[in-house]
């Protein structure tokens, strides 16, 4: 194997890892017949509400994080549209390419530190819930998205982006299984900027055609 292609190593074995923890997460959830480990309500509780100011209450706000997270991945996900769209006929193309390409370590970044406080929370408050093994799993690869990230500029060779851009795929599947609902609406966002993008240079493209090339 060539030392460009060593690059893929550490990927990989981040990946296994996160294929083993995934796995983990799914062999609990059945052998406890897919019910998710929840501490019982306190009997007599009435309302069922979780009690204001307590754990619950906290977890809202935590999980909320874990939500905006979503949300800045997949606006640093949507660079990919716009990567080679940087001389787009479309001026909103390139103006928003030129701003994505601007922020796109700071979403990165963000959303790493994010989910770094949104899984801590969890860590010690739901220890024993079968889903903090696929949010260890999302976690193991959003840091090697990071490390990768961070290296691009530094070791400068079609691998190590290739590497980069290979992880944020298998990043989605993972945060899918962890987040449902919360990340399919991050990845849907994040397709219908790339059919907007196709849209816009269409229109473009179109409005500089002579009238009588109209189809």
């Amino acid at each position: 194997m060539s030392r460009n292609k060593k690059i893929w190593i550490p990927a990989i074995v981040v990946a296994t890892v996160a294929v083993l923890l995934v796995a983990y997460s799914y062999y609990l959830t059945l052998s406890h017949g897919g019910q998710e480990l929840r501490p019982r309500p306190p009997e007599g509780g009435g309302t069922g509400r979780p009690p204001q100011g307590g754990n619950d209450g906290a977890g809202g706000y935590f999980t909320t994080l874990g939500t905006i997270s979503l949300f800045l991945g997949a606006a640093g996900f949507s660079w990919f549209w716009f990567k080679k769209k940087l001389k787009s006929p479309s001026p909103a193309v390139r103006y928003v390419g030129k701003l994505l390409h601007s922020i796109h370590k700071f979403l990165g970044w963000t959303t790493l530190v994010l989910i770094v406080v949104h899984g801590i929370y969890f860590l010690i408050v739901k220890l024993h819930d079968e889903k903090i093994y696929t949010g260890l799993a999302g976690l193991a690869i959003l840091l090697a998205l990071a490390g990768y990230g961070y290296s691009i500029n530094k070791v400068r060779n079609k691998w190590m982006r290739a590497v980069h851009r290979s992880l944020g795929i298998i990043w989605v599947p993972v945060l899918l299984l962890h987040a449902g609902g919360s990340a399919i609406m991050a990845v849907i966002s994040a397709l219908a900027v790339g059919g907007l993008v196709w849209v816009f240079e269409r229109s473009a493209v179109q409005a500089k055609q002579p009238a009588g090339k109209e189809r």
